[in-house]
């Protein structure tokens, strides 16, 4: 009949119509990267994974938190069958990155307002992957812990476990945060094939079956063994569920997590052994050393290469300085060298530790070094490190032989390393041998420069040997102020600071204050910068106009920033005005820097701010030989100032017997030093 024909037809139009719904549905229409960077990791990972996505086949979308709008864009992530994958990292005190402090704020307020609702962002499914660094104890990640928090108050449904980054590779679980990031990508990526073809989450073993479903369940505690104490689930069952707790737990279960508690008790223990056996140049070594990392990963030493660093074992460095080429050139020499009188082209500038305990907004090594509060790595001998940093740096002075330009007495002269700075980045006194390696550098006959960050005041004060001159850098008179240009990690570190520059003042050697002025942020604090030269009584007092290394989201500072040397000499006069014992005495146009002394260095009416480097020689002998008995003063190895390295002197700085050399396009500052 006709009836039984349509109704026939009728079932077959629907069943073509049913496979084609199921055959053109899509479970997942893209995914939306979104990222909270400052240095640029973040930003970097999401370009990474969007590129891996697109290789499966999917869309992929990176957006800047800045350039989003959660409250007009971010329901309509529920019902567009997106996921949303949240790379985010935590910047001072905690806080959210320049670029995701509207986005946060916003998801923060959104997740207790009661406009909103609970059910905000129901239908939403997000992966959440922070970036930090565990040294900054209490802020560790935090982020990346509150996003995933927020969204999943809105009932945002969280598609695997939150992943936690540690730029600190001491603690990474994978080694650094590059690796942390793989180990996180590879597990989403996996999850995201899962949801693209419609399968919901693997069992979670919580069901009364047996047979495939256990053995499916013991394979994959195996995997998961390993990432326990890694993966945070923020104590909720990541359905995603506001009202659903884990309230029940397998007894099989609860062998891994005790035994994961022994490990995490373990290692803890031995971190504590650690911190107690690490005390900076101390003689005792930790047993496990074998059980420490490297300092240099992979990643960074990728990073450094790049930069032009030789790397010297496990944590060390030496760099050429664009000064020590200009003077094989005979195009004139740093700052140094017009104050103190150091031949530019025989400095050596090294470090033996990369790892520093702040992380500046104007350091010129963009923060790709390591940072950390105690030495918590392998460790070279100072031997070691000295003789791969003099055959290294004198591989590339034999890299200018017979190029044009370069003085063949100069290149000669070179060759013989006279000086060492211990100022290339990093903080060198957390270098447990210090004192063995500057002990080093005399018996070579180099004289020693030694920078620190002000951070530990103990190892200036009763660990650290006498070097020719000792740097602090002063980079803000108030703590405020402080924490806010030197990012520093010791939660104390106003009173490391402060003791630091007491400390300072009781060495009997030539002390320097380093000033490194930023416009518009610490020029104004004048009478604050003359009570903490009061404090420390340096002999000297460099001051220079910040460094502008080119772009870096690691730090808001633009040449804005950058003070002419105009008003160097402007706020320098102001400054030694305000101090009864201190002068102006030298200049350095060509690098923005000024040099104030005491007077105690002005004999009849004449500087001698240079340093007998002969002198200092046979003064450290006498010293090392009586056994620290015999000491000396920085008044025991001056040298004459030349008339054209004084301030007001119409050479501003320049040595007269080198020949100075204007590059046409000076738009790029590469300074060094």
């Amino acid at each position: 009949s006709k009836d039984a024909s349509k109704e026939k037809n009728d079932k077959v139009d629907k069943a073509a119509k049913k496979n084609d719904r199921e055959t053109k549905e899509v479970h997942v229409s893209g995914v939306k990267i979104f990222y909270g960077s400052q240095t640029g990791t973040a930003k970097g990972f999401a370009n990474e994974l969007s590129e891996e996505v697109k290789s499966l086949g999917l869309p992929a979308e990176v957006i800047d938190m800045k350039d989003y709008d959660p409250d007009d864009q971010l329901a309509d992530e529920c019902i567009s069958k997106s996921v949303c994958v949240f790379l985010v990292a935590t910047y001072t005190d905690g806080q959210p990155t320049e670029n995701a402090e509207w986005f946060c704020k916003w998801l923060e307020e959104a997740s207790t307002d009661f406009r909103y609702g609970k059910t905000y962002l129901k239908g939403l499914r997000y992966a959440v992957f922070g970036l930090g660094n565990s040294v900054y104890v209490g802020h560790y990640n935090t982020v990346c812990k509150n996003v995933d928090k927020w969204l999943w108050m809105l009932s945002g449904r969280r598609i695997m476990t939150r992943g936690e980054g540690d730029c600190n590779v001491v603690k990474s679980l994978n080694g650094s945060i590059q690796a942390d990031f793989l180990t996180w990508k590879v597990k989403f990526l996996n999850r995201l094939k899962t949801l693209a073809k419609g399968e919901k989450k693997s069992c979670s073993g919580k069901c009364k079956t047996e047979g495939s479903c256990k053995n499916k369940r013991k394979e994959r505690q195996e995997e998961e063994k390993k990432d326990d104490l890694v993966e945070s689930s923020s104590d909720e069952d990541e359905s995603g569920l506001p009202d659903e707790k884990k309230t029940v737990l397998d007894v099989e279960d609860l062998g891994n997590i005790m035994n994961s508690v022994k490990k995490s008790k373990e290692e803890s223990q031995r971190d504590g052994q650690m911190v107690k056996l690490s005390k900076l140049n101390g003689v005792q070594k930790i047993e496990d050393e074998g059980e420490r990392r490297e300092m240099i990963t992979p990643a960074l030493r990728e990073a450094l290469t790049k930069q032009g660093y030789k790397l010297i074992g496990s944590h060390s460095g030496v760099k050429l300085c664009r000064w020590t080429k200009s003077m094989l050139r005979g195009r004139g020499g740093c700052y140094k060298h017009t104050f103190y009188g150091i031949e530019s082209h025989r400095c050596m500038e090294t470090t033996p530790s990369l790892a520093c305990a702040n992380k500046c907004v104007f350091c010129w090594r963009h923060h790709t070094n390591p940072v950390g509060t105690e030495w918590r790595w392998k460790m070279d001998p100072a031997e070691k490190i000295l003789e791969d940093a003099l055959e290294k740096h004198q591989n590339m002075i034999r890299q200018f032989r017979g190029v044009p330009g370069v003085k063949p007495d100069r290149y000669e002269e070179g060759l013989a390393v006279k000086h060492c700075a211990l100022s290339l980045v990093g903080e060198p006194i957390m270098y447990p041998e210090i004192n063995n390696f500057i002990r080093l550098l005399h018996h070579h006959q180099i004289s020693s420069f030694l920078v620190t960050n002000a951070q530990f005041p103990q190892e200036i004060r009763y660990n650290l040997v006498p070097v020719t001159q000792l740097y602090v850098s002063v980079d803000a008179s108030t703590q405020d102020s402080l924490k806010k240009i030197d990012r520093p990690l010791f939660k104390d570190f106003w009173p490391r600071f402060l003791d630091s520059l007491k400390a300072l003042g009781e060495k009997k050697q030539r002390t320097v204050y380093r000033l490194t002025l930023v416009k518009s942020w610490n020029v104004e604090e004048m009478q604050a910068y003359s009570e903490l030269i009061a404090l420390g009584q340096p002999d000297f007092i460099e001051v220079k106009g910040v460094t502008y290394c080119g772009e870096s989201s690691a730090s808001s500072l633009t040449m804005a920033n950058v003070p002419w040397h105009q008003e160097v000499v402007t706020f320098v006069q102001q400054l030694a005005d305000m101090l009864p014992e201190y002068e102006i005495a030298c200049e350095h146009e060509h690098s923005n820097c000024l040099l104030i002394a005491h007077t105690k260095f002005k004999m009849d009416g004449e500087w001698w701010t240079w340093i007998d480097y002969e002198r200092f020689q046979e003064l450290i002998q006498a010293y090392d030989e009586s056994g620290g008995q015999q000491t000396f003063s920085a008044l025991d190895y001056v040298a004459k100032t030349p008339s054209w390295a004084l301030f007001g002197a119409q050479e501003q700085g320049f040595d007269p017997a080198e020949t100075r050399f204007q590059r046409r396009n000076k738009s790029k500052d590469i300074s060094g030093c």
